[in-house]
């Protein structure tokens, strides 16, 4: 435990943040697993929605400064990559 009373305030900065960026956290996690579920289903239609919904997630996120906008944007992609490679395997 720390000493120094800058230190101690410190803590309870650090952890009234960790409490305040763990729900938007969870929400994009979630957000991602649920389109990664549909892909693996062959649910291409709602993964579309779901993408959707996922990009809201991690530019909320990035917006908060929880992830780095470069992340929230090479997760998007990957994503979006993803589904195009679905979409193009269904075609064929």
């Amino acid at each position: 435990m720390a000493n120094i009373k800058s230190a101690i305030k410190r803590i309870d900065v650090a952890k009234r943040n960790s409490n305040n960026n763990k729900p938007v956290r969870t929400e994009m996690k979630n957000a991602i697993r649920n389109f990664n579920k549909a892909i693996d289903e062959d649910r291409i239609d709602d993964a579309k929605e779901l993408l959707i919904v996922a990009d809201k997630k991690l530019k909320k996120a990035a917006n908060k400064n929880i992830i780095h906008k470069n992340q929230a944007s090479r997760k998007l992609s990957r994503l979006a990559k993803k589904l195009n490679d679905k979409t193009a395997e269904m075609a064929n």
